[in-house]
């Protein structure tokens, strides 16, 4: 089951920090669609992985990342 996903990443500062972010996501789901909003360090993901494996994928590349509110 597909579903959307919006998470913030608070030192997700750069466009190294982006790809790092994409490539991961992807790797995880690879038909997953990504939105990225550097300026808000937000990430949009609609994706059929779960979100504690979405969550935990992140934090291994040394990203923290909480549901946006």
């Amino acid at each position: 089951m597909r579903r959307e996903l919006t998470l913030h990443l608070p030192d997700m500062s750069c466009g190294h920090c982006s790809a790092a972010v994409t490539e991961a996501l992807k790797a995880l789901d690879p038909e997953a669609r990504v939105g990225i909003d550097l300026a808000a360090r937000r990430v949009t993901l609609d994706t059929s992985a779960p979100e504690a494996e979405v969550i935990a994928g992140l934090d291994a590349i040394g990203f923290e990342a909480r549901p946006a509110l």
